[in-house]
């Protein structure tokens, strides 16, 4: 993931009382926030932030960051990331909810030219407990450990976290990847960062049945990935829209909102569980689960 106490970060539009409410909070567990963006207040500081009129000015004045956070309204949003892709940052988090599909579309294909890491729109961000806060995340829950997580929000993410400091299993990374229709960077992707990640030993996937893990299913079987993966869906058999996740459904589709489908948990369960991954029913599984597929593998590993 490349992301530590040392990257350097942007916020754009610091300006709104959420942002910099949050700005606060993220500086005070370590993070290094190094600019805010925002039109017409460019020389001034918010929570002790130097702010700049635009990302090029920032990027000219304070140098290379590793992500930035768009706080937005989301009718802005395309231009806020626009800018932050034109001026070359790696990663950007989109904590907005509500961006207008079209306008996703079009960043989605942007960033796809650029190798652009988009999280979000809608997500909480991403912790690396004890190290970094990117986002909107409750950083008193979070302990530094060896347990990743996807988890489409937060608040989903929540009493499985707690059940994991109940067993004294910390977590090396958390990120929520959003719950809007269609979204950046998916469960897939982020299993694939997690996979290569040193200090990850497990990973766990946290949300609804969704054709993503259809993708997830797919790379964990033919990666032939070692660490265990378990999958924790929620709202099983529960009455659904179907998500379009990508931008090419979308178009195709001609569709910027969910339409009905049958029910096809059970066909998602079962791709997981000829690939390898571990499910789990309920939050106190997983960490039956985890200690036994982890036991497991440094027996096999002493072997």
């Amino acid at each position: 993931m490349n992301l530590s106490s040392r990257s350097r970060i942007l916020i754009q539009g610091i300006d709104s009382p959420v942002a910099s409410d949050y700005a606060l909070q993220m500086k005070a567990y370590g993070t290094k926030i190094v600019a805010g963006i925002s039109a017409g207040l460019g020389g001034e500081t918010i929570a002790e932030i130097p702010v700049f009129d635009l990302v090029e000015d920032a990027i000219a004045t304070v140098g290379k960051v590793e992500a930035t956070l768009i706080f937005v309204h989301p009718y802005q949003v395309l231009d806020a990331a626009k800018e932050a892709l034109a001026a070359k940052i790696p990663r950007i988090i989109l904590l907005t909810n509500g961006v207008p599909p079209l306008d996703l579309i079009c960043l989605l294909q942007e960033a796809k030219k650029t190798n652009t890491l988009i999280l979000g729109p809608g997500s909480s961000g991403i912790i690396l407990p004890e190290k970094i806060s990117l986002g909107k995340l409750n950083l008193q829950l979070y302990t530094a450990g060896k347990i990743g997580l996807i988890s489409s929000s937060e608040s989903l993410a929540y009493e499985v976290v707690l059940e994991l400091n109940r067993v004294g299993l910390g977590q090396s990374l958390v990120v929520t990847i959003g719950n809007e229709p269609m979204i950046g960077s998916n469960f897939q992707q982020w299993l694939s960062i997690l996979a290569t990640d040193s200090s990850t030993e497990a990973i766990i996937l946290i949300g609804q049945p969704e054709s993503s893990h259809l993708e997830v299913a797919n790379y964990y079987r033919t990666a032939k990935l070692k660490k265990p993966v378990i999958a924790y869906l929620v709202g099983l058999n529960a009455p659904k829209e179907k998500i379009y996740r990508d931008a090419t459904t979308i178009i195709a589709n001609q569709l910027s909102y969910s339409v009905s489908t049958d029910n096809n948990d059970n066909e998602i369960i079962n791709a997981l569980k000829q690939a390898g991954v571990l499910i789990a029913k309920c939050p106190s599984e997983i960490s039956t689960l985890l200690s036994k597929s982890l036991s497991a593998e440094k027996l096999a590993q002493k072997n």
